[in-house]
């Protein structure tokens, strides 16, 4: 905290850049494991509940996009930004 200018943001334009990347993939995550309204809810479709996309691919990025926040929250600004 004693970086902190007075006034100024805790972290600097590349942190928020990154962090709003991870968002970004995050969301795009939860809307890929999303979805898959059945016409008939009497009836289980196996292929749509445990298709790839859902258990494999929106499951890493959801992992990727996590790590991607933590870098941004632990990578350091250069000493000539503000």
């Amino acid at each position: 905290m004693a970086d902190k200018k007075e006034g100024g943001l805790m972290f600097g334009k590349q942190n928020y850049k990154w962090m709003a990347i991870g968002a970004g993939v995050i969301v795009l995550s939860l809307l890929l494991m999303a979805g898959g309204k059945n016409a008939d809810p009497n009836v289980f479709n196996y292929n749509e509940v445990y298709s790839t996309r859902r258990i494999t691919i929106a499951p890493v990025l959801l992992v990727l996009g996590l790590l991607i926040e933590m870098y941004a929250i632990m990578l350091k600004p250069k000493s000539g930004t503000k």
